[in-house]
């Protein structure tokens, strides 16, 4: 039995993974001969999130970086410090910056087909490939989905939190922040919820993005949030008077979860392909990594099925995981010792997963001794 392609690619999903993958395929040069479809249920037209990491260099979308930052604060348990994070750069992107600068780009590309539609399911077999589109089947040579279709079904040391956060965009009257210098987190807040903190993106001396986030198996009531955020600014920050330009939401699963990295000719990438860090929900350097390695399998002519990721750095996540979700110890404490007691450059690179063994055992060492110990020897055993 034959089936007609009617594309050679599919990318299902046009959120951060979804146009990495297009643009780093545009970049290569390599793939203008190929007809790609991308599809996602709705257009991208707000600015729905904000992406922030550390980088060394520069990448596809330093065109878009809104604002970047050498220096960091931390604020943790009884210990405050200015990091100087070099020689990395603390970069942030708008999402609807980066929305439209990869659309404009794939819309310029007469092999790309954009279209809004519902991806009811993907399939892959021996025989063929494809999505299903209001009951219509479109075959391809490869799916790449970034759809997390249901929540996986955990085992037994499998733990699922979520990161929830809402930002606030405020104006304040007077000049009450350094924009040289951002938030990287603020443990000054309530944790009756779960792990919380605050962090602060300033753009000007007096406009920043604020937001409220905090690691727990259930979102808040919408309410909560408003009240944190106000309660960081006028008593934390102790601002005067300021108004709220703009707002943002969002939740992020923190798993230990093994995501499929793929099914035959289906290739799962950003959090459906284990793309999200699961012990700190940093995504968007991972789906980076992620899309170039599959292009590359793509060049060579290989079939582009990648591991989703280092057993070793699953294994730490895990053991954190466990730590967090069973209230072990308190979040502000585990990343107090973290910035406190080892080189800010060498955390940077820990949880961007880039570190020797060597480095990772000097960071261990900075952690309470029994309950890391405890946890690592449930996740073992």
């Amino acid at each position: 039995m034959s089936v007609t392609l009617q594309y050679d690619y599919i990318i299902a999903g046009a959120g951060c993974a979804g146009l990495s993958l297009a643009m780093h395929l545009i970049h290569s040069g390599k793939f203008r001969d190929k007809n790609i479809l991308l599809v996602d249920q709705h257009p991208k037209q707000s600015n729905d999130r904000t992406w922030c990491f550390w980088q060394t260099g520069k990448s596809l979308f330093e065109p878009i970086v809104y604002k970047q930052w050498q220096k960091l604060f931390f604020y943790g348990e009884a210990f405050s410090k200015q990091l100087n994070i070099e020689p990395y750069k603390y970069k942030m992107i708008r999402g609807i910056d980066f929305y439209d600068f990869c659309l404009e780009e794939i819309n310029r590309q007469p092999n790309f087909t954009v279209r809004f539609d519902k991806v009811e399911h993907v399939f892959s077999s021996d025989i063929t490939t494809g999505i299903m589109l209001n009951g219509n089947a479109i075959h391809a040579e490869y799916i790449f989905n970034s759809i997390l279709f249901q929540k996986p079904q955990l085992s037994e040391n499998e733990y699922w939190l979520l990161q929830h956060f809402k930002g606030w965009l405020i104006e304040t009257e007077n000049n009450v922040f350094e924009p040289e210098v951002a938030t990287l987190m603020d443990f000054r807040i309530d944790q009756q919820w779960g792990t919380a903190f605050c962090y602060v993106l300033p753009f000007t001396k007096n406009r920043a993005l604020v937001e409220y986030t905090v690691f727990s198996p259930q979102v808040l009531p919408k309410e909560q949030y408003d009240v944190g955020l106000k309660n960081y600014l006028e008593q934390i920050l102790q601002l005067g008077s300021y108004k709220i330009l703009d707002e943002e939401f969002g939740v992020i699963p923190m798993t230990n979860f093994e995501f499929d990295a793929g099914q035959n000719n289906i290739i799962n990438i950003g959090t459906a392909g284990g793309q999200t860090k699961g012990s700190s929900g940093y995504t968007f350097n991972f789906i980076q990594k992620h899309s170039n390695e599959l292009v590359q399998q793509l060049m060579r002519g290989k079939h582009p099925s990648l591991k989703t990721g280092s057993r070793r750095f699953s294994f730490y996540d895990s053991v954190l995981l466990n730590i967090l979700y069973k209230n072990t110890l308190p979040g502000k404490l585990i990343f107090t010792r973290l910035f406190q007691k080892n080189q800010t450059s060498k955390v940077l690179r820990f949880l961007d997963n880039e570190t020797s063994v060597a480095d990772e055992l000097k960071i261990i060492s900075t952690l309470p001794t029994w309950p890391f110990t405890k946890a690592a020897l449930q996740q073992i055993f």
